[in-house]
């Protein structure tokens, strides 16, 4: 059995070790470590590898608490100590920032970090019937596979979902239509606990019966979505308590639906907004753009600071429900929101908009290539004077920061990262480029 000393983790909490000169990428390794493992894929350049035994273990290794660690693939980070994941991720977000982008901010922010437990609010389980496991089957999918993992409760989960795992297991297995419900989408607000359960068929009549009771008895509030995301329809209560999250220190309820996306961390997410407004010190009289909007989670809480803001967003129906909040929370005077294709953003489209005296950018995995090449240069007529990249993939950031640096001469100013996803190697960064 070979035997692999471990060196650092790569982005999805793999060890990494070295062998004439080739890297093996060993699942659950921790840096420091001697291991024992087992090749599963081999390639001319590297390997993927269980991990057998650990010969020498961390100082940060700790015992994961969840059951089911190492077959759900919700979480590779239990076996690491909290206050080290959150090292491995600064360590992340750093070398890429170097080795794809060539830059370092001149200042590391502390990480913000929160709840390691029960802290998701958000979460798609998937939904399988398997004869062999005795039923149906309400999780995650398995490492490395399409499988759902057999799960009987999930620690990061907020409890209230966590409690539901079985109950809508025994669910869907009373359903007709149980071979034709494939995920649930499960959303929970501040006053209410939202299922959303996708259906490729039309419930029967015994099904909306079953559907009712399981509301009623677990104070559920069920959704159907027979189709895309946006005929996602309220079900059983028909009146009632509408999904929001709250954002105490502003002031401001948002509204949204089950499939919409929201931040799946509250706690982190109120953190990670005031750091962005206190980054980006938005004033009276300033106008912001906040690009990628969604529901208006940085752009109503910049409203209340004073500025003007103008809200642009692809999804058009995300876009009307930020309006509708925008208007609940007394600011639509203040915030303009539109939809617009960002991805094809051009120098054209962003003059467009008017004079805009900062930016505030928060795109999805792909990054906002587009919107950066855009961007007047530091120096030009009508540069921002401070632009907040708000980022969910390091790899993007770093391409991006590269532009902003090297090709438009803003100055990079600081970064940090932002833990939205204890235990998982999920990395979340906010950045900054000012003159």
């Amino acid at each position: 059995m070979p035997i692999g000393v471990i060196e650092a983790l790569d982005a999805e909490a793999r060890g990494i070790a070295r062998e004439n000169g080739k890297a093996i990428f060993i699942d659950d390794a921790l840096p420091g470590e001697s291991v024992e493992y087992a090749s599963y894929r081999k390639k001319s350049s590297y390997e993927q590898a269980h991990l057998v035994r650990v010969l020498h273990p961390a100082v940060a290794r700790v015992p994961p608490r969840c059951p089911h660690f190492g077959i759900c693939g919700g979480c590779v980070m239990q076996h690491l100590e909290c206050s080290a994941q959150v090292a491995v991720k600064q360590r992340v977000l750093e070398d890429n920032l170097w080795h794809i982008g060539r830059v370092r901010p001149e200042e590391l922010l502390p990480p913000i970090q929160g709840p390691a437990w029960g802290y998701r609010r958000k979460a798609r389980l998937g939904v399988r019937r398997v004869h062999k496991k005795g039923g149906v089957l309400v999780g995650f999918h398995e490492r490395r596979s399409s499988y759902i993992a057999d799960i009987r409760t999930c620690l990061v989960l907020h409890p209230a979902a966590s409690a539901l795992i079985l109950p809508l297991r025994e669910l869907i297995d009373r359903l007709s239509i149980r071979e034709r419900l494939p995920q649930v989408e499960v959303a929970i607000g501040e006053r209410c606990l939202a299922l959303a359960l996708r259906i490729l068929e039309t419930p029967t009549a015994a099904d909306e019966s079953l559907l009712r009771a399981f509301a009623d008895q677990h104070q559920a509030t069920l959704y159907l979505q027979p189709g895309g995301p946006d005929s996602v329809c309220r079900f059983h209560p028909l009146p009632g308590v509408e999904l929001d999250y709250r954002l105490p220190e502003f002031a401001l309820r948002i509204p949204f639906q089950p499939a919409d996306f929201t931040q799946v961390n509250h706690d982190i997410n109120r953190v990670l907004i005031r750091r962005a407004l206190t980054l980006l010190d938005p004033r009276p009289g300033e106008t912001v753009a906040d690009l990628f909007c969604g529901l208006g989670n940085f752009s109503l809480p910049i409203a209340r600071k004073g500025a003007r803001v103008i809200g642009i967003e692809g999804n058009a129906s995300l876009i009307e429900r930020a309006r509708v909040a925008a208007g609940r929370n007394g600011l639509a005077h203040r915030v303009r929101f539109a939809a617009a294709n960002l991805f094809a953003a051009t120098p054209e489209s962003l003059r467009a908009l008017g004079a805009i005296d900062k930016y505030l950018i928060d795109p999805p995995r792909e990054g906002a290539l587009e919107v950066i090449k855009s961007l007047p240069a530091a120096r030009e007529e009508g540069a921002p004077s401070r632009i907040v990249y708000v980022s969910c993939h390091p790899a993007t950031l770093s391409r991006d920061a590269a532009i902003l640096v090297h090709q438009k001469s803003y100055r990079f100013l600081s970064a940090g990262i932002v833990n939205m996803f204890p235990h998982t190697a999920h990395t979340e960064s906010i950045a900054v480029f000012g003159h």
